[in-house]
């Protein structure tokens, strides 16, 4: 095998029936390992009005040891923090769980949605059952871009130190500041042969410093390190690109499914001409800002009608990730991904023996200069 594959497997959760809480979807879960080796979901459950509260659901298997189902388990976390609520509504959103082995503790990233708009919140667990908040992730400026009033989503962890840009280990985070006039809505206004703005529109990765040793996971230091990671290239990903899935360590480095937008040329969900698709990147296992792959074509785009109508037309979502050594082939991963902003699928990602070769990490570095 030459180049990443992926193979669905089907709906795994939609709303169900005469569930309010479930009335406007069920999509983005974190998916994770628990202390019993069984996997979890916690997929965005939405009420009426886009309230958005994150569930807990256990994954159900069949004899071949496909997913096919979910016993639901109750919720992780409501809205109920300052930072999560507004007038009439809230949000607890599009949550990634990372198991943090220096801590043996689970952390989980969401949205946070109040009346300022989306950031980026934190939370740490030991069973997965039972979830203590860290509050808001907190960033220093970068080059005259104050974080703090921007908003910001799709963020995960990695699940170890990696080194910063001086080779010090730090905690790192993936994430994806929405700069003003950075919307897809806004740039696809715009000729597609328009120069990539390196400001916007991206993939940043953020370090900050490791708690000392012995101490309890009780908060989460100042982000003060950043790098732009990567930026649109490709035509599926022009107008926009940004996290996915948690980084998963491989045989080639750290692996990532990350999501990419697009124009179509039939205006969906009243006049909306966007398609959201989803790619893989591959990060050096030993300097994470280097890009080793990322994917010249999408591995996974709007085909079913599942993910084809729905709340939000031709969108699949990629958010969680499982590793399944138990198949007895190195490198598969089941990935859980948001259909049409309203289901929950799953596909499974065939990782290649070699990376492909000619597909572009990111814009040349001649080009880049001469944007910054």
């Amino acid at each position: 095998m030459s180049d990443f594959k992926m193979e669905r497997l089907g709906l795994i959760m939609e709303p169900e029936p005469g569930n309010p809480l479930e009335v406007e979807g069920t999509l983005n879960p974190a998916a994770v390992r628990g202390p019993d080796g069984h996997l979890y979901l916690f997929p965005r459950l939405v009420a009426k009005g886009n309230y958005s509260r994150i569930g807990i659901a256990r994954v159900k298997f069949n004899e071949a040891g496909d997913p096919y189902g979910v016993e639901r388990l109750g919720i992780a976390l409501e809205p109920e923090a300052d930072y999560e609520l507004h007038e009439g509504g809230g949000g607890c959103e599009d949550p990634r769980v990372t198991f943090l082995e220096r801590f043996g503790k689970y952390l989980m990233t969401y949205t946070a949605f109040s009346s300022i708009g989306p950031r980026i919140a934190m939370a740490v667990s030991e069973d997965l059952m039972h979830w203590k908040r860290l509050g808001l992730a907190t960033f220093e400026a970068y080059n005259g871009i104050d974080f703090v009033h921007v908003d910001n989503k799709d963020a995960s962890l990695f699940p170890v130190a990696i080194p910063n840009h001086a080779g010090k280990m730090q905690f790192a985070l993936i994430h994806r500041p929405l700069f003003t006039g950075s919307l897809p809505e806004e740039t696809c206004r715009e000729p597609l042969s328009r120069a990539v703005d390196p400001q916007r529109e991206s993939i940043w990765i953020s370090y900050c410093p490791l708690p000392l040793e012995g101490h309890e996971l009780n908060e989460v230091g100042l982000f003060n390190s950043h790098h732009r990671l990567a930026t649109p290239v490709s035509p599926w990903e022009m107008l926009k690109i940004g996290g996915g899935t948690p980084p998963m360590l491989t045989s080639h480095g750290w692996l990532m499914l990350y999501h990419g937008v697009s124009k179509t040329t039939k205006p969906v969900n009243a006049g909306r001409q966007l398609c959201y698709s989803a790619g893989v990147m591959i990060l050096s296992e030993k300097c994470p800002r280097e890009i080793l792959y990322r994917s010249q074509e999408p591995v996974l785009t709007p085909e079913s009608p599942e993910e084809l109508e729905g709340t939000i037309a031709n969108v699949v979502f990629p958010t969680g990730v499982d590793r399944r050594d138990d198949l007895g082939t190195p490198d598969r991963f089941d990935v859980y991904y948001g259909m049409a902003d309203s289901r929950i699928g799953v596909a499974r990602l065939h990782v290649p023996d070699q990376l492909p070769h000619g597909a572009p990490a990111d814009l040349p570095e001649t080009k880049m200069k001469a944007l910054e």
